[in-house]
């Protein structure tokens, strides 16, 4: 069997051979009257009137039997036959498909619509061009596209032979879509706001750094998009929202990718409370419309994921933080101080730096054992303050914070929303705590932004903020296990 590059070697001479023939190998222009979906769905009308059609696309099958060839042409729409006959199109019009196309080649093709007497609608060419010049052969010519590395770093080929990766990709946009209509339904302003930041805040993250040389300056790839936002709100906009890509220079697993995409949306005049209805009422609309069942029956409120049905009918149950917590590893938080915490955390497999607060040693532990087992749709409500720098404390503990999560598919989380901080003092005050975690070696704490706090001294009224991570959900909508499935083009590390 012949190597790639030898594959590659005999498609480059064919070229040169089109070229010496005075073909134009890759033309700006193709014509095309119908897609291969059209043409098959209105297939009793065009092959009735005998109608010369225009079909373009990739040929993805050669099949010769004597004096004819079947292909399949493959365009964005679907597949459709195609009939290449020695005495319709002439000997040198033939033979010169058979010298010179390959699998893989994009080609124009015009004919007649007919049934084979096989009953396979098919369109019989009288002419035929070529559009591109496939030089690589694809992978079902030698080893298969089956290596997952390999799928990640050629995408492109992935899309081309995994139907079903397709169209994980064409509901990803069609959940996107439904977001947004959901929102400006609702009344909410799309706006767009810096990806390149003088600070970064908004979320416990690492930053990626660059420079900008007109002002020589180092500057930040966002970490949020949250305290734009919130910009807009001290404006007078009350209803605003963002679908952007944010940066976070962490770890790779099947929850994290250094960028993803975030949908924020900051609501004035409503709390956390509001916000979980607002969610509830949100899957609701997406369910529906991704998942509905047909006009006058009820919609359709459960999915499967991996294995296991989940059913997303409001309301669902609001948990504390601190009883989940207590519930998975026996510990009351409230009853321990920072040291006292890290001392239990140690036994349970969990080792707390130095510099890590009591939150943070927390946090660690409702990774560990409490987000894997809530598989249900869920509210965790009442994360500690100092968790949430940016959040409001609850009037009657102020302790606990006007927080809320979303925990969903053994492990998901997949929303954050809270009652905003409003008060510059109390703010300025967090941001402080944040700085001297940041100098004592917490690399992901959040910074001081003193132009936000001069913001607020302006005035914000009372607003709630929601931030849900778009690739989360879309695994989760097309059960899928990894994020890598549903970023188009998730981070790999480079060949050596």
């Amino acid at each position: 069997m012949a190597t790639i590059d030898e594959m590659k070697k005999e498609r480059t001479r064919k070229l040169q051979a089109m070229r010496s023939a005075g073909e134009t190998v890759y033309p700006a222009q193709a014509k095309r009257t119908h897609t291969a979906s059209e043409a098959l769905g209105d297939f009793a009308k065009l092959s009735r009137a005998k109608k010369e059609i225009f079909l373009v696309g990739r040929i993805r099958a050669v099949r010769g039997h004597g004096g004819s060839t079947f292909l399949n042409i493959e365009d964005g729409t679907g597949n459709i036959q195609a009939y290449l006959k020695k005495d319709r199109v002439g000997v040198q019009t033939y033979d010169k498909f058979l010298d010179f196309f390959d699998i893989g080649d994009f080609v124009q093709v015009r004919g007649v619509l007919f049934k084979t007497k096989k009953g396979e609608k098919t369109l019989e060419v009288s002419d035929y061009r070529i559009l591109a010049k496939s030089l690589l052969p694809l992978p079902e010519k030698w080893h298969g596209l089956q290596d997952e590395e390999e799928r990640f770093r050629k995408r492109y080929l992935d899309l081309i032979f995994n139907k079903e990766v397709r169209e994980k990709f064409e509901k990803r946009t069609r959940i996107v879509q439904e977001l947004r209509a959901f929102l400006n339904g609702e009344g909410f302003l799309e706006v767009e706001t810096p990806v390149l930041q003088h600070i970064y805040s908004g979320a416990d993250a690492k930053p990626f750094t660059t420079h900008l040389n007109a002002f020589d300056l180092d500057m930040y790839l966002r970490i949020s998009l949250e305290l734009p936002l919130k910009r807009f709100i001290v404006g007078g906009f009350e209803k605003v929202y963002e679908i952007g890509r944010v940066f976070r220079n962490e770890g790779v697993d099947r929850q994290h990718n250094p960028d993803f995409t975030m949908l924020e949306f900051y609501w004035a005049y409503a709390d956390y409370k509001d916000m979980m209805k607002f969610t509830e009422k949100m899957f609701g609309h997406l369910l529906k419309q991704l998942f509905g069942l047909p006009a006058g029956e009820a919609g359709k409120t459960t999915i499967e994921y991996e294995g296991k049905e989940l059913d997303f009918k409001a309301p669902w149950p609001r948990v504390e933080y601190g009883t989940l917590i207590k519930k998975y590893t026996k510990l009351d938080i409230d009853s321990l101080n920072r040291d006292a915490l890290a001392r239990e955390a140690g036994k349970l497999g969990i080792s707390p730096e130095a510099v890590w607060s009591k939150g943070k040693i927390v946090d660690e532990l409702y990774k560990k054992y409490c987000r894997p087992k809530v598989w249900e749709p869920t509210f965790v409500i009442h994360h500690p303050s100092e968790m949430f720098p940016l959040a409001k404390a609850r009037e009657e503990n102020p302790e606990q914070a006007e927080t809320v999560q979303l925990l969903v598919g053994g492990g998901w989380e997949l929303v954050k929303a809270y009652s905003e901080q409003n008060d510059p003092g109390a703010q300025r005050k967090a941001f402080e705590e944040q700085e001297g975690l940041f100098r004592k070696g917490l690399e992901d704490a959040q910074r001081m932004d003193a132009d936000f706090v001069e913001a607020l001294e302006y005035g914000m009224p009372p607003t709630a903020g929601f931030g849900m991570g778009i690739d989360r959900l879309v695994a989760l909508l097309t059960n899928t296990h990894s994020l890598r499935e549903v970023i188009l083009f998730p981070m790999m590390k480079p060949r050596g």
